[in-house]
Order: C-alpha cells, then structure tokens, then sequence
C-alpha cells in the first residue's frame, strides 16, 4: 500500500490533519447516506460504497428470455442512409480538444467502392465552422484540416474503397458551461450544414464536474445498438468516453452482404480480414443525432485494427476521429489525454506498444507527473482491453499490458479504469496485482454495446468453462498467461468460484452513466438496455465510488492543504447540500488532494 508523506511543520499540525481528514470521511459518509435517503427515497434499494466494500461477489446469470444478440442493420435504413447531397455536410460528430475548445468534424462528397477508386481531392471542399451564443448568429468563424484515406486489398476479387471528405476544425475561445450553435461546411460553394449545438464543459476545477459522463464499448450497429443509443440519449450525457470497437466493418466482406458474428466462422476463405467500409459511413450517420451535440472521446479496440495492403492498419479510425492529442502531448491518435471539468482522463492504447520501455509509457509516465490533483482530484483511464475478467472471453489476454502498466498507475492513484472487449458487464472490487487493495482502482467492463458478436454468458470459473492456454491470444502484444501465486486458486489458471475481486457481474447490453459528485464521490449507474421498458427506472448495478485521499495520495503537498473541496452536485440534490452545509462548516480552513 502506497504509504502518505506529510510534511508538515509540526508533529500537532500533522495529527490535527489526520483528525480533520478522518472527521471529514465520516461527514462524507453520513452526507451521502442523507442522499440516500433524500434523492433515493422512491427507490427500494440501498445504494451502497465502496467505502463498504470489498463486496462478496455476486453474479446475475443471463435472462434466457432474452436473445443473446441481433442482426446488424442494413444500409438502407432510415438511420444509416445518406440523406444529404453533393457536398453538404454529414457524419457531424464533436470531440473535446481543450477546456475551451472543441474538435468538430464531419463527411462530405461520395465514398466510393469497386475494383478501381479514385481518392476525391480533399482541397477542392472548404472547412469551415461558423459559431456563437445565439442561434442564427454566428460572431466566430474556424477553418481546419480535410482528409481522405483508403482501404486497399492486393486479392483477386476483394473490392477497393476510398473514403468521403473527412473535415477537422478546431474552434477555440470558448467560454465554459456555455451553448454554442454553429455550422459546418463550405460557404463558397455554398454547402453549410443545419444548425446545431452544443453545450461546453466546466473549466478543470475541484469543485466543478460534468454533469453525467456516459461510457459505452463494442458498440456496433444492430437492434440492440439502437437501444443502447436511444437509452443513453434519453439519459441526456454532457460527454461520452467510447472505449473501443465502434462500427464492426470487419464483419463483413469487402463486397458487403450479411454480416457475421463470427468472421472466420463465416468466411474461412477470406485471404485477409476483410471490412466493408460504408459500414462506417452508416455508424457516422447513425451517431450524428447524439455525437453532433454531445463530444464524444473514442480509443481503438481490435475491430478498428482492419489491416489491408502493404500491412497498412487503423486507417479510418487515425482518419475519421479528432482527439487531443497534440494538446496532451502524445503526438498520436492512439493514445492521449484530456480535462472535462475535476476529472482528468488518460485514454490508452492497447493495440501499440505499451512496454515500460516504449514511447506510451513514458508519455503515459510524463502525462500522470503533470496531473494536479488540487485541481482534478479525480483520475480516470480507459482502454479498450480488460485486465481483470472474470469470463472465458479474453480471459487474462491483455496480462501482458497489465503487467507493464498497473504499477505506475496504481503508484498515481488511479480512481476509476473503464474496458470493453469482453461483451458484458462486470465491475470489481479494489484490486491491484490480483489483491484487494483498498488503494486499487475499481476497474468496470462495458463491451457490451450491442454489436453483432453477441453477448458473452460462460464465466472462466464455471465448470468446463476454463480457458486453455492456447486460448485468447491478444490480436497484439505477447502471451503472458499466468497461474496464480496466492490465495484460494493458488496454483491455478482459473479459480473455482467468482474471483473475490469480482464484486457484480452479469451478461446484459446497456451503458453506463458517471456522475461525478464533489472531489471525493461520483455515482456510477449500469443502464441495462431492457430496463428502459419499464415504468420507473430500474438500475442493474450503482454504487458511489469514494476516492480516500488521505489514505491513498501517493504524495501530498502542504502549500494546497487551504480548504476542503467544496460539494457541487446536480441540482436534484440541492436539499441535500443545505442539510449537509453545517456539518461542512467546521472544515472549512483545510484540504488535501490525490
């Protein structure tokens, strides 16, 4: 366990700080059971902490009335066909560049597909985003970048394509938790978009969040896709961390036709793993209603690897998504950094180097160094590959990446790691190094979007369900599999029962919603899709996650011990906040940070 400096001027000094920080966890805690009572009074169930936690751990098998997946859909329906014309914008989609700027982006111009395919010329259409506070009035104006890429097959009988016009521009000065309408496009031609808008996040503060952050993974474009989308929406997001495996075109053949749920199942013939890239084009159109108003932060998975001549990957994924990171220093699409209000997020790539001696740790080990936890107490990574999973799917595939990266991150106190990969749902208890730590992050699986590889059922632990070792190899990296050296499966590749760092799991399509509270708590909803049929709102799993910085901060400093952070919390809890203020009080004239 990472152990606290204080260094403080006087012995009396420091035990009055180890008084204060104790009084005010137990504030805390009796603050949040008072939110309990008051906000969640309808509610039949208990919301309990992690505070209360390690957990045993619990599974809720699969509802055998459901079905365990969908069909994809086609191109021609009324959500993934084009409905624009010529050079008219489409595909709109933002992206978080700094606190006070934005990436907007979208398509225009024709794909194309066939055996032979001529990139259109990307100068030949403008970039321009018109803006401002007003709808109809537009007092700031940004031109950008525009891109096009292909994916090329050396085979016989495998169809060439060549993307739309990819526009990128970075509009700036923006002021915080503020509306802003613009459109995009060319006035020359002229060729500009509809209105829309968007509303800008909280400056990087202690006491200032995003008002709910959604996270979703292996998201695909199938009926269960569509619930999925339609039941974030109606949860109304401020942003969107999507971790890995967006469109699935690597389902299919280059000529299009059925996808499949199973590539090599289905075409055991492919010469290499064929995409079909309007697929892309429809997840752009698909997305556009949510993603043109809310940003949406993206990080590779395996199904955007699509590898095509001359050993070419990732190409629509570098060429589609804007994110920041030329502003987080880290030079590449596949790994980068950013601040949405208290929250400072690390996005990782799982399928680039990722060894203690490559280019991402160190910027990974220079971005950490550079966090303030005075000002973003909360530290949140996402990748798309699970280190801890308890499913047969990808059991202990990324062991490999684990090894390389969990001690620096558990060293910079990491509160929270999101991953997909594995479709389903499943949230740990405190772990680091495969034991329960009180000072590990709580590490939350969400692959299970929707896509058309289904959900996954079978747990490592049931019997007949343990993987072998040529199982699971990582799509990139090494094979680290590994028995385990202590505890009840000491000795063995998979334990015999739910890992005890296993808190909840269960096989079921849906998203998740983080509401982060004040510097110390935030409330994490699983939003299982079938729950948004009933009456009244039911929730899978929830659970506020307490960070406990005087117990866990692997370094304090005395200059920002000032005051303790302040609540900021939706306004539902606002009666919440005036019950809680004269307990606040007292601690007033102190702080730490994480």
């Amino acid at each position: 366990m990472i152990k606290t400096q204080f260094s403080l001027y006087s012995k009396q000094r420091d035990r009055a700080m180890h008084k204060y920080c104790k009084l005010w966890r137990i504030t805390s805690l009796v603050l949040f059971m008072v939110i309990n009572m008051v906000v969640g009074s309808d509610q039949a169930h208990h919301i309990p902490t992690t505070l209360e936690g390690p957990f045993k751990p619990a599974t809720r098998r699969f509802d055998p009335s459901l079905r365990t997946g969908s069909d994809d859909l086609p191109m021609d329906h009324p959500r993934l066909k084009r409905n624009v014309t010529l050079n008219f914008p489409e595909q709109i989609s933002l992206a978080i560049s700094s606190p006070t700027a934005m990436w907007v982006s979208w398509v225009t111009g024709d794909a194309q597909i066939g055996k032979n395919v001529t990139p259109l010329d990307p100068s030949k259409v403008g970039s321009e985003v018109w803006y401002g506070k007003k709808s109809g009035k537009y007092d700031s104006v940004k031109r950008g970048v525009a891109v096009v890429y292909s994916q090329l097959y050396p085979f016989q009988g495998l169809l060439n394509y060549t993307s739309g016009i990819i526009h990128h521009v970075r509009i700036d000065g923006l002021k915080p938790g503020t509306k802003y309408y613009y459109k995009c496009g060319d006035s020359s031609i002229p060729a500009m978009s509809e209105e829309q808008a968007f509303e800008t996040l909280p400056l990087p503060r202690p006491n200032t969040y995003p008002r709910r952050i959604a996270v979703i993974g292996d998201l695909g474009l199938t009926s269960n896709t569509t619930a999925t989308v339609d039941h974030l929406i109606q949860n109304d997001p401020s942003m969107i961390v999507m971790v890995g495996d967006l469109s699935y075109a690597n389902q299919y053949l280059t000529t299009g036709g059925k996808g499949a749920s199973c590539f090599s199942c289905a075409f055991p013939d492919a010469p290499i793993r064929e995409t079909y890239q309007p697929r892309w084009d429809g997840w752009g159109r698909f997305m556009q209603p949510l993603t043109s108003r809310v940003p949406m932060m993206v990080i590779e998975g395996n199904h955007e690897i699509e590898p095509q001549v001359a050993g070419i990957t990732f190409s629509s994924y570098l060429a589609r998504f804007a994110v920041p990171s030329k502003e987080s220093g880290s030079k590449t699409n596949f790994y980068y950094s950013f601040d949405a209000g208290g929250v400072h997020f690390i996005m990782l790539g799982a399928y680039v180097d990722y060894n203690a001696t490559g280019s991402q740790y160190a910027w990974l080990k220079d971005d950490l160094n550079r966090v303030d936890r005075s000002v973003t107490p909360w530290l949140v990574a996402a990748w798309h590959s699970p280190w801890y999973n308890s499913y047969s799917s990808h059991y202990q595939e990324f062991e490999c990446m684990r090894q390389e990266m969990e001690e620096l991150l558990y060293q910079y106190g990491v509160d929270i790691v999101f991953s997909g990969h594995v479709h389903a749902y499943e949230r740990m208890n405190r772990v680091y190094n495969y034991t329960l730590d009180p000072c590990g992050p709580v590490y939350i699986t969400v692959g299970d979007g929707g896509n058309i590889e289904k959900v996954d059922v079978d747990f490592a632990d049931d019997p007949g369900k343990c993987p072998s070792a040529g199982d699971n190899i990582p799509e990139f990296g090494g094979v680290c599999h590994l028995n385990f050296s202590s505890g009840p499966a000491k000795g063995k590749f998979c334990w015999n029962e739910q890992p005890e760092w296993s808190a909840f799991r269960e096989s079921s399509f849906g998203h998740g919603i983080l509401e982060v509270l004040n510097s110390t708590y935030a409330l994490w909803t699983w939003h299982r899709n079938q729950d948004i049929y009933k009456e009244e709102d039911s929730h899978s799993d929830q659970i506020y996650i307490v960070r406990q910085p005087e117990l866990c901060t692997p370094d304090l400093n005395p200059s920002v011990v000032q005051s303790l952070p302040s609540i900021s919390a939706p306004a539902s809890h606002s009666l919440v906040l005036a019950l809680s203020l004269p307990l606040l009080g007292i601690f007033s004239v102190f702080s730490y940070s994480k």
